[in-house]
């Protein structure tokens, strides 16, 4: 079975930290990770970008102590194959910004960098992400080579992430490409509108966002994904549509308007949706999480994941104090999207997820309704219609019933289990499987 060629379009954030920590675990012939888009969502680009050179930190640790005790290295994916690491967006389409840190802490993990700065890894880092200055000496070039090869497990660009993506895709076959997206969709919305069609080379876009049928975690109606850039989300959801131009979202007064897409695209974008619907269902116990992890005190991979998941077990616990603290959970949204793309190349172990195809839009211009998902509960059945496609029908207001307008998202009504996915988690990124 050939792996699953994913980027991970990411603004870590604790759950992207537990999605890319199992993504990273995964067997070689499971999951191949080409590149890491770093976007602002759940704190500001830099914070996000510092969390993810952390992860790769901690990950170089956890291989050399389990070298040093006889257990096998794990994270065989990263042997394989060493991600891109570029930065993407550092704000929205065209909305005030807002970001998370209320949840996830003023650093995106608890806080961590700063109650537990030993930590943190040297900063040193920072100059893989700048060009080489042209009055660059040769020793200041060689002692930046060897920063570069201290860090093995990823390579860094220095070009946006929206260009790396589309490059991936340009150079790779059709159809062979997973975006993974768990945070704003702004970068693959830029990518989208600076080359459409290499854009649409893409196997499938797989996004962690958005609350059909549940409250939403930022408004009343709206998840953070959706809320943090809703024009970018409608115009990426806007290319399910056979005629993408009926669902993009109106122009708005903002930093910079991205261009109309094509009036005629070669294809649709395959999308699948996982919303809070399902994503809230599956859940990392701090119970089960301490009793698995008890004998692994050691392992530097626990003790940095248990210092930012304690804190985010305190903040769950503060935000509803009504809870029973023995049941306390962490919901495992972004990771849910990696152990479907772990598991929809395998007729066996994928024949647990389920999809409903709808039309599915993001309001980007209401003044309590940023974000929000839309969908057309009335019943009333769709139909073949004539004259200009988008034009206003009587009756019809967002042609909602002409079925060559609105968008077709496939939303993950249902996974393999709901009970199993806080185990399989923990097996895998803890190497005991």
């Amino acid at each position: 079975m050939a792996p699953n060629r994913i980027i991970i379009d990411t603004d870590p954030g604790v759950d992207d930290i537990l999605a890319m920590l199992l993504a990273f675990s995964a067997k070689l012939e499971e999951l191949e990770v080409l590149m890491l888009s770093v976007t602002f969502g759940n704190v500001d680009v830099h914070s996000c970008l510092r969390n993810i050179i952390t992860l790769f930190h901690f990950i170089e640790r956890e291989q050399a102590w389990r070298r040093e005790n006889g257990r096998p290295e794990g994270f065989e994916t990263l042997k394989a194959c060493k991600p891109i690491v570029a930065i993407g967006a550092e704000e929205p389409l065209a909305e005030q910004m807002m970001v998370a840190d209320f949840f996830h802490g003023i650093d995106g993990l608890g806080g961590i960098h700063h109650s537990h700065p030993h930590l943190t890894p040297s900063e040193t880092w920072k100059s893989l992400f700048r060009p080489t200055p042209q009055s660059t000496t040769p020793e200041e070039a060689a002692a930046l080579r060897e920063v570069q090869a201290q860090h093995l497990l990823f390579t860094p660009s220095q070009k946006p992430a929206h260009e790396e993506m589309l490059r991936i895709l340009r150079e790779s076959p059709p159809d062979t490409i997973t975006i993974v997206a768990i945070g704003p969709l702004t970068n693959l919305a830029v990518a989208a509108a600076t080359d459409p069609e290499t854009f649409l080379r893409v196997k499938e876009v797989v996004v962690m966002g958005g609350a059909v049928e549940v409250p939403g975690n930022m408004t009343p109606g709206a998840e953070f994904n959706t809320y943090a850039d809703s024009v970018a989300a409608a115009r990426v959801f806007a290319l399910t549509s056979p005629n993408p131009h009926t669902t993009m979202p109106p122009t708005l007064p903002g930093k910079g308007q991205l261009q109309a897409y094509p009036e005629k695209l070669s294809r649709r974008l395959k999308l699948k949706l996982f919303p809070l619907d399902i994503t809230g269902r599956h859940l990392l116990p701090q119970s089960l999480f301490k009793s698995h992890t008890s004998t692994l005190s050691a392992s530097p991979l626990t003790t940095w994941t248990t210092a930012f998941l304690t804190s985010t077990y305190q903040k769950v616990f503060s935000i509803r104090p009504e809870q029973d603290p023995n049941a306390l959970g962490v919901e495992l949204h972004d990771p849910l999207t990696i152990w479907y793309c772990l598991t929809s190349n395998s007729p066996s172990s994928g024949s647990g997820w389920r999809f409903v195809e709808e039309d599915i839009r993001v309001e980007s211009s209401g003044q309590w309704t940023r974000g929000v998902c839309v969908v057309d509960r009335r019943g009333r059945a769709t139909k073949e219609r004539e004259g200009e496609v988008g034009g206003e029908v009587p009756g019809d207001t967002g042609n909602w019933l002409d079925r060559r307008c609105g968008n077709r998202i496939e939303r993950c009504v249902g996974s393999p289990g709901v009970d199993v996915f806080a185990g399989l988690w923990l097996d895998r990124v803890f190497g005991e499987v």
